[in-house]
């Protein structure tokens, strides 16, 4: 009877680890390599911050460093990335921006509103704007929305360190 109880429970134990197991989410690097166009598993993930909550919203970003220009020749023959410099919604969203009445962002930020992003000086980009449909162009500026649903992808070419953000609110 007790090898029995020790057995079912056993057997419980294994099919909800496979269940689990089953279910669990794409890891971070299929995810971004689905998102920005390009293979990050040659990548070692160097950092990880993410305060996405049960709703969705939350600021994301995954720090990948690389051994060899696989990644920038990748990037470099994709037409979605664009180099450096970073136009100015770009700039705004990783860094912010200042003016003289009022400054905006940086919106890729931690809790204490320091930008996710070291400074890069030499690299490429790519801004998906998950919020428009079927990648058509949107008429409003994202900067003027009350929400958004972006993902950000940048490369610094000086240190192969690849930037995956994301921005859900």
């Amino acid at each position: 009877m007790f090898m029995k109880k020790v057995f079912s429970a056993g057997c419980i134990f294994l099919l909800s680890l496979f269940i689990l197991i089953a279910c669990s989410p794409e890891s971070v690097r299929h995810t971004a390599s689905k998102e920005l166009g390009i293979d990050v598993s040659a990548g070692k993930e160097i950092s990880n911050y993410d305060t996405h909550s049960g709703n969705g919203d939350g600021t994301s970003c995954v720090t990948f460093s690389f051994e060899d220009n696989t990644v920038v020749t990748e990037i470099k023959s994709n037409p979605f990335w664009r180099s450096f410099p970073l136009d100015q919604t770009v700039r705004t969203l990783v860094y912010g921006i200042s003016h003289k009445t009022h400054s905006d962002g940086p919106y890729l930020n931690d809790n204490n509103g320091n930008a996710l992003v070291p400074e890069i000086r030499n690299g490429y980009y790519l801004l998906i704007d998950r919020q428009v449909k079927n990648n058509t162009e949107s008429k409003v500026d994202i900067l003027q929305r009350f929400s958004f649903n972006l993902t950000i992808g940048l490369f610094d070419t000086d240190t192969n360190t690849l930037y995956f953000c994301k921005l859900d609110t």
